[in-house]
């Protein structure tokens, strides 16, 4: 089962300063090419896997979806996305994303942003949506990219002339890393970006784009402290669909 850190009381009071968590969408700078990645949404069954505040949720319907549900493991999170929510075509469901039971050839779009980074292993959850997607239907998600989850300590480095470099190492090694982000004790899993891909694969999707996200010129002018993400993938956005 995954960690539910996002009920950890400091965990929490330090996600909800974050841009994303006050500004939403328009907070997450990797979500207008997210958005360029979803399908047609009108009249759609939407789920969003790890929905935090229902941001997306909310967006959904606004691009014209019948239904949306949004799942999160965190109390905190779903209550805060239940606050904010004056729709009945919404609904809120608590699950860990690793036992959540989804009906057959149900869903037009299953959706998850920065989620599946915490999750032990992918196959499951991806068999798991193979199986509720109505054929043509379409996973998008993001979750953090593998250079920037792979080394036993995250951070900058500094090189012999004073230049800032990431550190990669511990690449192949798959499995658990602890970081201290906003709290002490988060767990995440690193995984190769093949691993990936090929969960989504052998799970029987079919691969329609990956975005090694990078901010553009014009984000990082309006926000210049975008400008290190442009030094090393921190976020991949992957799109797949489950043939017609």
């Amino acid at each position: 089962m995954a960690q539910n850190i996002y009920d950890n009381p400091a965990f929490f009071e330090g996600y909800a300063q974050l841009p994303r968590s006050v500004h939403g969408l328009d907070g997450a700078p990797e979500w207008p090419a997210l958005k360029s990645m979803l399908p047609d949404l009108t009249g759609k069954s939407v789920i969003d896997l790890g929905c935090g505040y229902g941001w997306f949720c909310r967006s959904a319907r606004e691009m014209g979806a019948a239904q949306v549900m949004g799942v999160d493991i965190s109390e905190k999170m779903l209550a805060r996305a239940l606050e904010l929510t004056t729709d009945a075509a919404i609904t809120y469901q608590r699950s860990d994303l690793e036992s959540l039971q989804l009906e057959e050839n149900s869903l037009d779009l299953v959706y998850s942003s920065l989620a599946l980074h915490y999750l032990p292993e992918l196959d499951t959850l991806f068999s798991h949506v193979q199986r509720a997607l109505k054929p043509g239907g379409s996973l998008v998600f993001s979750m953090e990219h593998p250079i920037y989850t792979c080394a036993s300590r995250q951070g900058w480095l500094t090189d012999d002339n004073g230049a800032r470099f990431w550190g990669v190492n511990q690449y192949q090694q798959e499995g658990q890393r602890v970081s201290n982000w906003l709290a002490d004790g988060v767990i995440k899993y690193h995984r190769t970006l093949g691993t990936t891909l090929n969960a989504l694969i052998k799970a029987g999707l079919t691969l329609r784009e990956v975005n090694e996200w990078g901010p553009t010129q014009a984000q990082i002018d309006a926000w210049p402290a975008l400008a290190e993400e442009a030094e090393r993938p921190m976020l991949v956005l992957i799109a797949a669909v489950k043939p017609q």
